[in-house]
């Protein structure tokens, strides 16, 4: 069996690079480390690597510690001198530290080769401490693994903690920016609770102990409410004063390190709060700062340190761990109470403080039982409530009789702050005090500000107020944002988040509270992150309309946008009555007119292509009178500059043309056969209003005068549809929130990160499969014993004897110790030990345990051909085996699966063998892209799964390369057809047995049929068989449906045996019975008369498998609950790419029965080491971890996970470059042995090459707008080598060009465009980014890295990882080698890469695309010396190319038949600017040869059309829209976008139709060469088809 592994060191790295600009009063960073930065005007803010390599760091580094031998020699001294001078801050402002100079330290492995390694505990100095967690602060702020390198040195590491503990105990006095990076360290720590070495020092500190700080009062009210710690605390005590008296101390218990730790930093921050936030010239007066005015000045480095304290309490109450036993210090010291009156609190400078406060104070109060960790509901919140108040009032009746009439008040009328504050004035100060330090017992009577009225106010109404229910506040929030929360840069922050500063948003770690924690800081998350989304294409959209005031004084528009167009009428058409209980209208539709009269034809079709709930947003426009001046706009905000007034989104219901025909209708009102196309150019759209903001802005307009939002739209927007899926996932996050959300008892505790990670494991699930029944799963029967190398295999018959030439198909019983051990890796024992500690033990055990596995004959499945069950053909390994048998048993199964080892393979076999071991069992197939969902949907349908239990939910469902209808329509279709087919074989069936033909009328009659005469009859003649089974031919004479099956292609019966022609009766009749049990599952579709109600029926009952995406999921979740839609298993695709809420919303699309969750098995498959789910605003990434997913956080969590270790993909040799990031990544045998894996590349010397590309025309990486980064250079030298290949003779299909950036992808498209077009050399199969190219490869990679002066975010292994694994054959990256060498994160494949020169070795004696010559031997290599020296070589040989064209057409044709003449010239017949094309297809057929012969892999086919789709799309994301600019109808170009988008279309031109542009430069020759490149062509893609199917076997 395959290891199962669970958390390690290897699992603790977070590979998330920072990409962000730095500020403009910071220096730059170094090369290697440092992030992107965006391009400023001055030119003085940046820094090349020669400036970093002559830094006086970079020296000193390279002399004290870049060698090993240096790095021997410690000098503490260096270490006091470089802290001192290069990493200590001082000052009031916001830095921290000198970020550029703490870069460049990190980056030369400062911490790892010289502060770590000579680390003492007892003789470091502060310098020394503090340089390791300035070190490790750094290493968090750039994403990078921090903790690695102190797992080498365990006990040092806890002496390190211990003494960064007792730092501020030592005489050292740190100032305001040591204590924040201090602070700052300490939050990273508390957030790394995986990481075993951090958790077991780190948890101490909030032990129960802590509770020794805790005020007398305090301490005894949490004791009486958990009675059950009473014992637990007293044992704590006695065991504390035991060791205190053996030390021969006083038993001060409070005074212990562990103890007060936390509580004295909690009392600094309040310290700081009250008298050094706000400068004053008081000093030294009695009164506090608190009620001082707003005027003082601000200290800028405190507001930082109170803000990032604000965080790390957030961080620590947020987690179960931590939280159990700090929220009562907390309450005790009153920090809320205290932020709230704080100056800082309400200061203009203190607005994110003030919102962090708000956070703080909501996760204090949150509905939890802090010790059981169980959930409160509603219910249980507000019986608390009632009793603390019933409470209160006893004892103010009995003890203060100033508060008689508040006693005998009801609840309702005090709970609420007003109230209560109201009633508490009649209190002197000294009885407030009295009544909340001694009687209540909610502060002590030692805390400084207990004197204080208005605290002591404060504390009490806080502690009795009712607070409003979360869950009223989301539902009373709008789901569409407004302009208001749009431009608010507190709640949406910009892109450039650096990761200094911290944000008033929640973070998605490891672990959650409750499920409705888990699901509030998703909902808060996405919105906003949608939010940013929607901001930015606004700001997009808007300008391009060139908005002015016209002689009318009304907004008119000049110009026109694609994704944005005028209103011509907008009016609300109903407003639904409230539901009980509410305020806001039920529903609230409009309609809205406009025309698209003025747009092109491919733009008219994406407006007709708006459906039913498509998001779009209604904008009112009103530029100014005068344009704004530049000072003007420099202090304006963006909506002053856009003439922005309102945002408001809306769903579409309906969409109309201009006679009033529905369009786009998927309800089947309309039918499929009676669609036409929409008339006209107006549309009218009806739309749903958010309810809650319309309530909002009437009861504004009604109370405060203010304008109706209403009557003033003037532009619908819309965005593309993949990007505007946000209001579905929201609205089904919050359905989830007021439900009871009832996840699988097994997964609960294990999706909020709490309990045994292996406890979903399925050897510690109940109700397992002991008997598994794995079809076609093996080959033969060697193939079971590779499978389980670990057992004796023993193959018996179905009687129990043993069989000695066992076959297929295979029933196995999973023996004892399979069942029963777990496979999983404890903490940090490395995989390499573990194997070793198996392998020793199976050599010292006597003997393995048996493994039984059953052969059985399978029943014969019938006559017909079609009858025959499809196999499968994959020769699966042991750990997909392993994956196969945990998929299909109960739990949860984690499938790691590198590039190329047959994820989906594996995915396809576990539903094979999940449907046939459990037939009434259904399952839900998730994946990220309906790509993935249609290769995995196309491979299911290559296996034994009836097609009528199959079903493909959602829209890419027309992408599937098949001629069967998958759709719900389509299935229904396909229904119906198929029971006229099977009641004519009914017909016929009566017909043979001479009975009427009229029992084939209906479902209904047939059924009668069979139960009256065809079943019958079959048990008559099985009771005659039994009685004659000594006679061979009784079977042949005497089977009752002979007539029937007289047309078979072979005959049935033989009449020499009667086993076996009773083996073949079965299978007839077998035969019969399925095509009545299909009438039967037909016999709905006859009753159920509407398409809609046959479509739901198939959806809810027959479908077995059901196939959508994940937004699919989310969009439609309403109504999956509304039809009963049930499953029992949960399939996940790529969910290493889904956002967490992405994954959670599938796993609920049922109702819960009863409170019992039907979900039985949930399986996900990604692979967490490749790029993570895409979150476009940086702080939400960055800070929040936004783009975590599920599956990451459940192998952080040690959750049990199966990696497939043997790739089919790539050569070995190219698999080293990222196999070292797996554990044990091997070949399998097919690239070892296929002969085109051992050939080398024609015309190179090496088959993978790092390629030095140094300045062209003076300069490296340039950006010509903000993060649109390019480099001529090298798009120039891929280019280059692209058409070096194709003159070759490569195929360009077998050739894909892939960058890091959006703007070098346009770039090289633009070139690509100047320098193929006018030779007719036809473009790659794609060029695009490697982001857009995963879960993509092909034979040819060609990379550019762009960047020259930063790595920017390649520095995220994960994109390495994705770039070097999408070659088979060749990859030859393009970069600066200086740059990324010294890239620590990139060293393992940057070694490989450098091993080889750094100059392109071409074979230049090689002209074909085939070669004898084997992987090993670089032939004679020529050395490319730089950019002009290939691009000479290129254009030398297309010179001489075109000369030999010209030779050929004009030279005599002597000794040559006339009829040879005429076809030699006609295809030699040169074009005006010569071409390549003739002669490359000759050549490609020659190629196409030699690898079908040699079993070629994969062939990617070359879809040109959809490349230029998505390069519109991403020309979108970009921000180079087509051409939107001035002029009614004509397409005018908005400066150089308009140009980038018209080369796109260029390319679109080239790329689907390049015999066209041949056919324009050779008329004269036209039929001729369309006719020979066609031939080629269609020759080329013919014999490449049969290596497609055998590589997408492996």
């Amino acid at each position: 069996m395959p290891k199962v592994y669970g958390t390690g060191v290897f699992e603790f790295r977070h590979p998330r690079a920072a990409e962000y600009p730095l500020p403009a009063d910071a220096a730059p960073a170094p090369a290697a480390a440092a992030p992107d930065k965006a391009p400023a005007s001055a030119g003085g803010a940046s820094i090349t690597l020669l400036d970093i390599q002559r830094d006086r760091l970079t020296r000193v580094a390279a002399e004290h510690w870049g060698t090993p031998a240096a790095a021997a020699a410690f000098d503490a001294g260096l270490v006091r001198e470089i802290y001192a001078t290069e990493l200590r801050v001082e000052g009031r402002g916001r830095k921290t530290v000198p970020l550029h100079r703490v870069m460049i330290l990190e980056v030369s492995q400062y911490l790892e080769n010289y502060l770590w390694p000579h680390f003492d505990p007892t003789a470091a100095s502060f310098e020394h401490v503090m340089s390791i967690i300035l070190m490790v602060n750094e290493k968090f702020r750039e994403n990078v693994a921090a903790w690695t390198c102190f797992h080498d040195r365990k006990d040092a590491f806890k002496g390190f903690l211990w003494r960064v503990l007792k730092l501020k105990e030592e005489e050292k006095t740190l100032n305001m920016a040591e204590k924040t990076n201090y602070l700052l360290f300490m939050i990273n720590a508390f957030q790394s609770l995986e990481d075993e070495l951090v958790r077991e020092t780190i948890l101490q500190l909030v032990s129960l102990k802590l509770w020794h700080t805790l005020s007398f009062g305090r301490l005894q009210m949490e004791l009486c409410l958990n009675p059950e710690l009473i014992k637990k605390w007293t044992k704590i005590k006695r065991r504390e004063a035991k060791e205190l008296k053996k030390a021969d101390q006083p038993t001060i218990h409070s005074e212990m390190l562990e103890n007060k730790f936390l509580r004295n930093l909690i009392e600094e921050f309040l310290e700081i709060l009250d008298s050094k936030v706000i400068l004053s010239s008081q000093d030294g007066g009695e009164e506090s700062v608190l009620n001082e005015s707003l005027g003082g000045q601000v200290d800028d480095s405190c507001v930082l340190y109170c803000e990032r304290f604000m965080e790390f309490l957030i961080d620590m109450l947020s987690q179960l761990p931590t939280r159990r036993f700090l929220r009562p210090l907390v309450a005790d010291v009153a920090v809320v109470a205290k932020c709230h009156l704080s100056a800082l609190y309400t200061h203009e400078k203190g607005r994110l403080f003030a919102q962090l406060v708000d956070l703080l104070q909501f996760y204090e109060g949150f509905e939890i039982n802090d010790h059981s960790g169980t959930q409160l509901n509603d219910d249980d919140v507000l019986q608390a409530h009632y009793s603390r108040f019933q409470a209160f009032q006893l004892l103010a009746f009995k003890q203060v009789p100033k508060l008689r009439d508040f006693s005998l008040s009801s609840i309702g009328s005090l709970h609420k702050r007003a109230d209560l504050t109201k009633k508490l004035l009649v209190l002197s100060d000294v009885e407030l005090q009295d009544l909340v330090c001694n009687k209540l017992k909610l502060i002590s009577e030692k805390d400084p500000c207990s004197g204080r009225r208005d605290f002591l106010i404060e504390v009490l109404v806080a502690f009795f107020e009712k607070r409003q229910s979360q869950k009223d506040a989301v539902n009373a929030l709008p789901l569409y944002p407004n302009e208001q929360i749009m431009w608010d840069e507190s709640l949406v922050p910009s892109i450039n988040y650096s990761g200094e500063g911290c944000l008033a948003l929640p973070k998605l770690n490891l672990q959650f509270l409750t499920l409705h924690d888990y699901l509030l800081r998703n909902f808060n998350l996405f919105r906003l992150e949608s939010t940013y989304e929607i901001r930015e294409d606004i700001q997009e959209a808007v300008p391009h309309l060139h908005a002015y005031i016209n002689n009318e004084g009304e907004t008119a528009f000049r110009g026109w946008s694609r994704m944005a167009v005028p209103i011509k009428e907008f009016k609300i058409t109903e407003v639904k009555q409230p539901n009980i209980g509410e305020v806001k209208p039920s529903a609230v539709t409009a309609e809205v007119t406009f025309s698209i009269s003025s747009y092109r034809p491919q733009i008219k079709s994406e407006w007709d292509a708006l459906k039913e709930h498509d998001v779009l947003f209604l904008l009112s426009i009103r530029p100014s009178f005068e344009p704004l001046s530049p000072e003007e706009a420099a202090k304006s905000t963006v909506p002053e500059r856009l003439g922005l007034q309102y945002v408001r989104g809306c769903e579409v219901i309906e969409i109309r043309d201009e006679e009033g025909t529905l369009m786009n209708d998927f309800t089947g009102r309309i039918k499929r056969e009676e669609w036409k196309p929409p008339k006209g150019e107006i549309r009218t759209v009806r739309i749903a209003l958010d309810t809650a903001q319309y309530q909002i802005d009437i009861t504004e307009a009604a109370e405060k005068g203010a304008e109706n939002v209403y009557g003033t739209f003037n532009i619908l927007m819309r965005r593309k549809p993949k990007e505007n899926n946000f209001k579905a996932i929201l609205e089904s996050i919050r359905d989830l929130m007021n439900e009871t959300c009832v996840v699988p008892e097994w997964l609960h505790n294990i999706f909020l990160g709490y309990g045994n990670p292996s406890a979903a494991q399925w050897i510690n699930m109940p109700d397992l499969l002991e008997v598994i029944d794995f079809k076609d799963t093996f080959i033969d029967a060697n193939h079971v014993q590779q499978s389980f190398p670990d057992y004796q295999v023993m193959f018996v018959n179905s009687d129990g004897t043993e069989n000695l030439h066992p076959g297929p198909p295979f029933k196995i019983r999973l023996p004892k110790k399979m069942r029963e051990t777990s496979h999983a890796l404890p903490g940090n024992v490395s995989s390499n030990m573990t194997s070793k500690n198996n392998d020793n033990m199976a050599d010292g055990g006597s003997t393995k345990e048996k493994l039984v596995v059953e052969t059985y004959v399978p029943a014969d499945p019938g006559p017909y051909p079609q009858d025959k069950p499809k196999q499968n053909s994959v020769r699966f390994t042991p750990t997909q085996i392993g994956a196969i048998i945990s998929g299909i048993q109960p739990g949860l199964t984690m499938v790691v699966g590198p590039p190329g080892t047959g994820k989906t393979d594996t995915a396809v076999q576990i539903l094979n063998v999940l449907y046939h071991n459990c037939p009434s069992q259904r399952t839900l197939i998730i994946t990220h892209s309906n790509q993935a969902l249609n290769d995995l949907f196309e491979k299911i349908m290559q296996r034994n799964v009836p097609a009528r239990y199959l079903l493909r939910l959602g829209q890419g469902e027309q992408e599937l390369a098949t001629d069967l209808d998958f759709s719900r329509q389509g299935r229904v279709n396909a229904m119906l057809v198929r029971r006229l087919e099977l009641l004519g074989e009914v017909s016929k069936l009566a017909r043979s047995l001479r009975l009427p033909e009229d029992v084939g009328y209906t479902c209904e009659t047939a059924a009668y049929f069979w139960l009256l005469h065809v079943y019958a009859r079959w048990e008559q003649f099985l009771a005659a068989c039994a009685q004659n089974q000594d006679k061979p031919s009784f079977v042949k004479d005497r089977f009752p449906f002979s007539e029937f099956f007289s047309d078979t292609p072979q005959p049935i019966f033989t009449g020499e045996s009667f086993e076996k022609d009773m083996h073949a009766a079965k299978g007839c009749f077998k035969h019969l019975s399925t095509i009545f049990q299909e009438l039967e599952e037909c016999r709905a579709f006859e009753l159920l008369k509407s398409t809609v109600e046959r479509a739901n029926y198939l959806m809810t009952k027959q479908a077995k498998i059901v196939a959508m995406t994940c937004t699919h999921a989310a969009l439609k979740r309403r109504d999956f609950l509304q039809l009963g839609f049930k499953f029992d298993n949960l399939l996940m695709e790529e969910s290493a790419q889904i956002l967490e809420i992405e994954t959670f919303i599938p796993m609920l699309l049922q109702r819960q029965e009863d409170g019992y969750a039907r979900l039985k098995r949930c399986i996900l498959i990604g692979d967490h080491h490749q790029l993570p789910p895409v979150v476009k605003n940086m702080a939400f990434q960055k800070y929040s971890h936004m783009d975590q997913s599920l599956f990451t956080r459940f192998v952080r969590l040690g959750v049990p996970y199966i990696e497939l270790n043997a790739q089919g993909r790539a050569r070995p040799s190219i698999a080293k470059l990222y196999n070292w990031r797996y554990r044990e990544l091997g070949d399998l045998p097919y690239v070892r042995e296929q002969a085109i894996f051992h050939k080398a590349n024609a015309g190179f010397s090496f088959e993978y090459q790092l390629v030095d590309v140094p300045d062209y025309r003076g300069r490296g990486e340039s950006a010509p707008s903000p993060w649109f980064y390019q480099n001529e250079g090298e798009a120039e030298y891929i280019v280059s080598v692209y058409i070096y290949m194709r003159l070759i003779g490569y195929p360009a299909n077998k050739i894909s060009i892939l960058t890091t950036y959006n703007g070098q992808k346009l770039l090289i498209r633009d070139v690509i465009n100047r320098r193929c077009k006018p030779w007719n050399i036809e473009p790659p199969n794609k060029v695009t980014t490697v982001d857009k190219f995963q879960g993509q490869q092909n034979d040819f990679i060609l990379l550019s890295l762009v960047r020259t002066r930063f790595v920017g975010h390649l520095r995220d292994v994960r994109r390495l990882i994705v770039a070097m694994s999408r070659a088979r054959l060749g990859l030859y990256v393009f970069c600066r080698r200086s740059l990324f060498e010294q890239c620590y994160e990139l060293q393992p494949t940057f070694q490989l890469l450098l091993q080889r020169p750094d100059k392109l070795g071409l074979n230049l004696e090689e002209c074909t695309p085939f070669t004898e010559r084997p992987l090993g031997d670089t032939g004679h290599i020529h050395y490319i010396t730089g950019i002009e020296d290939i691009d000479h070589l290129v254009n030398f040989r297309l010179e001489h190319l075109r000369q030999m064209q010209y030779m050929q057409y004009y030279a005599p044709q002597a000794n040559v038949p006339p009829s040879a003449v005429s076809e030699n010239s006609t295809g030699a017949i040169p074009p005006e600017n010569g071409s390549a094309g003739s002669v490359l297809n000759e050549a490609n057929e020659r190629m196409a040869v030699e690898e079908n012969g040699d079993a070629s892999g994969t062939v990617i086919s070359n879809k040109m059309e959809e490349d230029t789709v998505e390069a519109k799309d991403d020309m979108m994301q970009a921000g180079n829209k087509m051409g939107e600019g001035n002029g009614g109808g004509d397409v005018a170009t908005e400066n150089k976008k308009g140009e980038d988008h018209d080369t796109d279309d260029k390319m679109e031109e080239e790329n689907v139709t390049p015999k066209e542009k041949m056919e324009e430069q050779n008329a004269e020759s036209k039929d001729n060469i369309e006719t020979e490149t066609s031939e080629s062509k269609d020759k080329l893609e013919t014999e490449f088809a049969g290596s497609k199917d055998k590589m997408e076997e492996v």
